[in-house]
């Protein structure tokens, strides 16, 4: 467990001065003198070879705020295990005090309050800052730099751009390898095109071709590093078909292909590997089934659930690690290998704080000339939020909240779904919204806002899928995703009923009538999977709203009733 003192070694202190009921008040000038950039890269380093682990960017160039959620459920035997600890209960966990830049940092706890004291987080010319540092201190020649891939989308430029922003700000960072997900969302002619032009490893060792059966990308590659042989294997999100639209890549198949995994370990080790690390887009929860099951494996860096936690979970002798999301965190890993083995480690989770670390000039400059063709539409207003807007959460968000009033009011439905993605960013009241933070809720290549008539018999249908991808007992059958938001409706929901059995109590919440199984309403979604779907693109749909309603002040949403 990292100590408050190798953390933020001023905070506590700071805190005893301010007395317990206000540390949530200090001033940002107090906040930035209690965090100092020596103590967040402050690191008693070990062994010869060092990990830095970085995923689930989401395109996010710049600083930003990212509340982490209130609600993450686990069912069967992760119940309450983490990550699935959230709030007061995270803080008790890893003995965290509240108030202090770690509880702001890894918890949703008093968020408003300290996100204004210690400001945004992330910005990847600060990670580059992290980066540098640690491979001065240890030497080119003992770091390997890995991305775990949603690397691509997420943002206004990336889509503009089709992704070549971000591999050109990436590429200035050096990774080593990386793997992916939602970069198959711009379909495989342009991943084709991009991941030939990397000059680094792409590796997906559990993608095929479909057509030959054969692997369609580079399942592993071994590093020289420190005078160790280091294997690194790469897992992309096993149901990016299902999760998204197949159609946009039809000839690759995904899977989480257990028996491949276990013979790339066992091909890495017949090549002289003294190290295997699986570089990983599953998702903690099949990650750590994977860790139980699969022999030789030596550090899981897992990516796609965007868990930031503050240790690694150990599961048969393998070190799994949760590195958080949108460049909020950088995870360090020396290693200590001896004899053919890793002997021991340390670890450190490594929380940007904008305000606190320098960015790194030639790494801001690059940032600012990928974002200029586009900076006067990224900062043009379209509304100012009276509201806390957040996506992350199992069952809802705020920001999802204004999307689905959005779809309802523009597209003239009785219910809204919006899906339930990990990413996008959050926006503090009193903070305007550009079309920059629209984008970042939404920003995708199959945006397209349809309406359609649905029994209530298929909404039943449509909601306990996604509960079955979300709370499966069986990790393997988790697809990604928290819970599909819902507007204008209500339901009841008990995580730990069986497939079909999970949903009750459905209720149309502008007459207060129960929804009946044979009676038809007009649904208003996006992102749909199937293609040719017709609409506008959500975000025209929103800003239509926006234009209307340019102040959004939104209620408490008390409309899903959990039995967890």
């Amino acid at each position: 467990m990292f100590s408050r003192r190798e953390f933020l070694m001023a905070s506590v202190a700071a805190a005893a001065v301010a007395g317990p009921g206000l540390v949530g008040s200090w001033s940002r000038a107090m906040a930035q003198q209690a965090i100092s950039e020596d103590d967040l890269l402050s690191f008693d380093a070990t062994g010869n070879v060092t990990l830095v682990h970085i995923t689930d960017i989401h395109a996010q160039l710049k600083p930003l705020y990212f509340r982490e959620p209130s609600i993450n459920l686990g069912v069967g035997e992760v119940t309450g295990l983490p990550p699935h600890v959230t709030g007061k209960d995270f803080l008790e966990l890893y003995n965290i005090e509240p108030g202090t830049p770690h509880a702001y940092a890894l918890t949703s706890e008093d968020f408003v309050s300290l996100a204004r004291t210690y400001g945004m987080m992330g910005g990847l010319d600060r990670c580059a800052t992290v980066i540098k540092s640690i491979r001065a201190e240890r030497g080119d020649d003992n770091v390997l730099l890995l991305d775990g891939g949603d690397t691509w989308q997420g943002s206004y430029t990336s889509l503009k751009t089709e992704g070549a922003d971000m591999v050109e700000v990436m590429n200035a960072l050096k990774p080593d390898a990386m793997t992916g997900h939602w970069e198959f969302t711009y379909g495989a002619d342009r991943v084709t095109e991009l991941v030939d032009s990397l000059p680094f490893a792409f590796l997906g060792g559990n993608i095929y071709d479909a057509e030959w059966n054969e692997p369609a990308f580079e399942a592993y590659r071994i590093f020289d590093k420190g005078g160790v042989r280091v294997a690194v294997i790469g897992q992309a999100f096993p149901y990016t078909p299902i999760a998204n639209p197949r159609w946009m890549f039809p000839n690759w198949s995904f899977g989480i292909r257990e028996e491949d995994v276990v013979a790339n370990v066992a091909a890495a080790r017949e090549e002289g590997a003294d190290v295997v690390v699986l570089l990983s887009h599953n998702g903690f929860d099949v990650d750590r089934k994977l860790a139980s099951r699969v022999d030789g494996i030596d550090v899981i860096l897992t990516g796609h659930t965007h868990d930031a936690l503050p240790e690694p979970v150990i599961v048969n002798d393998t070190l799994v690690i949760a590195s958080g999301s949108n460049g909020k965190f950088i995870s360090r890993v020396d290693l200590d290998v001896r004899d053919g083995a890793v002997q021991g480690y340390k670890y450190k989770l490594i929380p940007i704080f904008s305000d606190v670390i320098t960015p790194d000039a030639e790494v801001s400059a690059l940032i600012d000339k990928v974002r200029e063709p586009y900076e006067a539409e990224l900062s043009r207003v379209l509304g100012k939020t009276d509201s806390l807007l957040y996506r992350r959460g199992n069952f809802n968000g705020t920001f999802d909240d204004l999307i689905c009033d959005a779809l309802i009011s523009e597209r003239d439905a009785d219910i809204a779904l919006s899906p339930g993605f990990r990413w996008g960013t959050s926006l503090l009241p009193g903070q305007s919204i550009t079309v920059e933070d629209l984008h970042n809720a939404t920003s995708m290549t199959y945006p397209s806002a349809y309406r359609s008539m649905m029994t209530g018999s298929t909404l039943k249908d449509i909601i306990e899928d996604v509960a079955d991808n979300l709370f499966n007992t069986d990790p393997y059958y988790q697809q990604g995703g928290d819970m599909v938001r819902v507007g204008g409706m209500g339901y009841r929901i008990n995580v730990h009923e069986r497939m079909g059995s999970r949903i009750s109590d459905m209720t149309l919440l502008k007459t207060g009538e129960p929804i009946e199984a044979d009676k038809e309403y007009a649904v208003a979604g996006w992102a749909s999977v199937n293609e040719g779907t017709e609409g506008p693109a959500i975000w025209d749909v929103v800003e239509s709203y926006l234009a209307k309603n340019p102040v959004v002040q939104l209620k408490e949403n008390t409309s899903v009733i959990v039995d967890a």
